[in-house]
Order: C-alpha cells, then structure tokens, then sequence
C-alpha cells in the first residue's frame, strides 16, 4: 500500500483551499441532493433499494442465528460505512454537476482517480465498523453479565425499562457516537476528493478533518442531519433508506463541491510569498 502511496500521488494538502461556510449551509446540500434524485429518481431509488435489501437481508440473517439484538449494533455500523457504499451515488451527482451523462452502468463502475488510496480508506471504515461491532459485544457482557442474546422483544423492554440495560443504552451510544464522529470527520470530505483527485489516503482524511474543524457548527449540524435520515430510515424497517440513502449521498456530493477545491492555479501561500 505504501507503494501504490507514492505512485498515485500527485496532488498535496496546500494545493487545496477549504471554505467556510454558514451554520445553515447543510440544508442547502440536502436541497441540492434532492434535486439529483429527483432528476434521476430511477437510478437513485434502485440504489438506494438495493442498500436497503442488503440490510434486510443482514437483520433477517441474525434473527435466523437469534442474534436480533445485534441488529441495533449493525444499524448504528452502517453509519460508519455509509460514505463508502455512497460512491455510485456521488459520481451520479459528480456527473450531473459537469453536464454529462448518467447511465446506471457508469453509476456502478465510477471514475476514480485514486482507487487504490480508495480501497485503503475501506479498509480503515472497516476497521472501526469491526471495532464498534466487538465493543458492542463486551458492553453487553458487562452490563447484561451474560453472552446469551435475548429475543428482541424482551431486549428492547430491558433495555428501556432496566438500570443495566439503560446504563448500556447511555454508555452504547457514547461510545458509538464517538466512533461514528471519527468515522465522519475522517471520511465525509475525503471519499469524495480520493474519486476526484489523485491523493494519497492520509492527504484525505487530514484535509477531511481539517474541513470538519474549520466549520464545525456547520459539519455537526450536517452529521446530526445524516443521523437524522438514516434513522428515519432505518425505523421503517429498512425501507426508508431507499430514499434516505441516496439523498444523504448525493447530498454530501455537493457538501464536498461547497466545502474544498483546489488552489487557483499561480497562487502562493503566505510562507511561500515571503521566501519570493
């Protein structure tokens, strides 16, 4: 992978200027993302569809195995690895934005410029999917005292309406939450950038997190956005996510075009104009 670092890169950190932008700018890029699906309903809600079959399918295969409480855990996961799966529907977004056209075929086989640094940042959201999943299932053991997974009708009235299911309910999400901001703050700019510019993996999550900080009010309102949809999404059974997924992912397409763009072409940085 080191390797394939130095061959493929070609752009830096300072040859990117990233934006400010206001507090209620989030609305815009959803009102953006629903102008993309609804200019192609057909290839956005068969994406989205197909995303959520995939996770019907994954809940459906748990409660064969009586794991249907690690549906809960396998729902907040797939925050983490939402901005991977949402590389079709931002190369749609990518393209109605340049004025080309938009077949299905091009949707599922993207232009990417930095494919390799690509499969490096699925890597990493594994990673931290993986990591979330085995800590879910410590703090079960911790606040349950078993390893035994109760039915889900009994685990949701625990879960509610006892101390050790509500500690696990406060300190689940804390801990969650906090993986998913990690995985947001490392991946929301810098997905989108790997498709579009030929940089290396660590060049994108630094800029995506630098952007997440420079406008952070902005950024949580917008991941406090994404939560929001998903789980919309995700209490209708999974349904929801047909039109909450692709949304989401063309929605971030033009956060991504709003928040980060390359440096004008003969423009020097401060540093660099004093050593001129």
């Amino acid at each position: 992978m080191a390797a394939d670092t130095h061959s493929v890169a070609s752009e830096t950190a300072k040859d990117f200027v990233i934006d400010s932008v206001v507090f209620d700018r989030p609305w815009i890029w959803l009102a953006a993302g629903w102008r993309d699906l609804c200019a192609k309903p057909g290839i956005s809600l068969a994406y989205g569809a197909v995303f959520a079959v995939i996770s019907l399918i994954v809940a459906y295969g748990l409660t064969q195995f009586g794991w249907q409480s690690v549906v809960i855990a396998m729902a907040g996961g797939f925050l983490i690895l939402g901005p991977l799966l949402a590389v079709g529907l931002y190369e749609l977004s990518r393209r109605r934005s340049a004025g080309e056209p938009v077949e299905f075929g091009q949707i599922l086989h993207p232009e990417m410029k930095s494919p390799g640094q690509l499969l490096f940042m699925g890597f990493v959201l594994l990673f931290l999917f993986s990591a979330w999943l085995r800590i879910a299932f410590l703090l079960f053991a911790l606040f349950f005292g078993s390893h035994s997974l109760p039915p889900i009708e009994n685990f949701i009235s625990e879960l509610l309406f006892t101390t050790h299911g509500l500690s696990l309910l406060i300190v689940g999400t804390i801990v969650g939450g906090a993986l998913a901001l990690v995985a947001y703050m490392i991946s929301v700019i810098s997905i989108p950038l790997l498709m579009t510019h030929r940089v290396d993996a660590l060049t994108a999550m630094s800029l995506s997190v630098e952007t997440v900080l420079k406008n952070l009010n902005p950024m949580l309102l917008w991941a406090a956005l994404i939560a929001g949809f998903m789980a919309l999404g995700l209490v209708t059974g999974f349904i929801g996510l047909a039109v909450a997924f692709p949304l989401i992912g063309h929605a971030t397409w033009h956060a991504y075009e709003d928040l980060i763009h390359n440096k004008p072409v003969g423009e020097v940085s401060g540093a660099e104009a004093e050593k001129a």
